[in-house]
C-alpha cells in the first residue's frame, strides 16, 4: 500500500487514541465526536490489518503493531507540526498557548514561582500545565506530543530525545530552631544519633542519602517516610527529626541548615524535549527562560 492511498489525518487520530489510551477522551482532544473516532479506528485497523488496540478495563491498549510504529508516526508528525510552526515568528508578548511540563514537586517549588513571574511579564497568554510523568512514560510522551518538556534527574535514556543540565542542587541538613542539637557540631555520630525524614515516591526502599550513608556502613534510624518534598520541611518544623534535602527546598525556612558530615555528591536535573521540537520557536522560548533563571538560581545558590 502506498501512502497516497491513506488519509494522513488517521495518523493524527492514531497518535491521540495512543496517548489517550480512550476513544471518548481522543474525541475531545480532536474535537470530534466519539463515533467518528471509532469509524477512523476501523478504518486504520484494515489499512494495518491489526486490531491496533484492544479495549480492556484499563483502557484501550496498543498492540505490539501499534507499538512498533507509534515511534516514527510521532516523530512524523512532530516533524510537520514544526514545519508550519517554524513557518510562523512566535512573539511571546503575543501568544496564546497551553505549555505541558512533567516535573514532581520538588522541581515545581523550585521553578513555578520565578517562571511565573517571567509569564505575568513577558507572555501574559501563555498557561503551564505541571503534573509527573512517570520516568519511563516521559518519552512516550514527548513523543506523541502529551508532553512539551520534562525535567527529571539524567537517567532518561532515549536517542529521540534532547537534554540539557537545568539544576544542581546540594543537600543540607535541616534542623528546627531550639533543637537539642542545634548548638552541637553536626557530626556523624550527632548525625546518625538523630531520627529523620526520607523522602520517596515508593512504598519501599532507601534512597540517595542511605546509599551515600551504606558505603560508609552506617545506616541511619527512619523516623518517618514522606512521599512530598513539600511536607518534609513542615514535619521538621514541628519535629525534633532531621531533614536532608536539597538546599534550594530548606532555605526558605526560619530553621538552621548545617554542612552534611559526610560526603553527598549533588542533585541533578535536565531539562528534556522531544528532538523533533528543537526548532520550534515557542519550545526554545520556554527551554532558554527555564535555563537562563535556573543558571542564575544556581549561581546564587552555590
Amino acid at each position: 500500500m502506498r501512502l497516497n492511498q491513506v488519509d494522513l489525518n488517521l495518523f493524527v487520530i492514531f497518535e491521540t487514541i495512543y496517548a489517550k489510551r480512550n476513544l471518548t477522551r481522543a474525541a475531545e482532544v480532536l474535537c470530534i465526536s466519539q463515533p467518528a473516532v471509532s469509524n477512523a479506528l476501523q478504518r486504520m485497523r484494515k489499512t494495518f490489518n491489526d486490531q491496533l488496540f484492544v479495549s480492556t478495563p484499563q483502557g484501550m491498549v496498543p498492540t505490539p503493531v501499534a507499538e512498533n510504529i507509534i515511534g516514527r508516526v510521532g516523530e512524523a508528525l512532530q516533524m510537520l507540526n514544526a514545519s508550519v510552526q517554524e513557518a510562523d515568528q512566535f512573539l511571546p508578548e503575543n501568544a496564546q498557548k497551553v505549555f505541558r511540563v512533567s516535573m514532581n514537586d520538588l522541581a515545581e517549588t523550585l521553578i513555578l514561582p520565578a517562571l511565573g513571574e517571567v509569564l505575568q511579564r513577558q507572555a501574559p497568554g501563555i498557561r503551564i500545565e505541571s503534573y509527573f510523568s512517570s520516568r519511563r512514560d516521559v518519552p512516550r510522551e514527548l513523543a506523541a506530543g502529551a508532553l512539551d518538556l520534562a525535567i527529571d534527574a539524567p537517567l532518561i535514556n532515549d536517542p529521540q530525545l534532547c537534554h540539557s543540565p537545568l539544576m544542581s542542587e546540594r543537600y543540607v541538613c535541616m534542623l528546627r530552631k531550639g533543637h537539642p542539637l542545634a548548638n552541637q557540631p553536626l557530626s556523624l555520630e550527632n548525625y546518625l544519633a538523630l531520627g529523620h525524614i526520607h523522602i520517596s515516591s515508593r512504598r519501599e526502599g532507601l534512597g540517595h542519602v542511605d546509599a551515600a550513608l551504606n558505603k560508609l556502613g552506617k545506616p541511619r534510624k527512619i523516623q518517618m517516610r514522606v512521599q512530598h518534598y513539600m511536607m518534609a520541611p513542615l514535619i521538621a518544623m514541628r519535629t525534633d527529626l532531621a531533614l536532608t534535602a536539597p538546599l534550594g527546598l530548606v532555605q526558605g525556612y526560619d530553621a538552621i541548615q548545617l554542612e552534611l558530615p559526610f560526603e553527598l555528591s549533588t542533585m541533578e536535573s535536565h531539562l528534556y524535549w522531544h528532538r523533533s521540537a528543537d526548532r520550534d520557536q515557542a519550545n526554545v522560548w520556554l527551554r532558554n527562560k527555564l535555563l537562563q533563571f535556573m543558571q542564575i538560581e544556581n549561581c546564587v545558590q552555590s
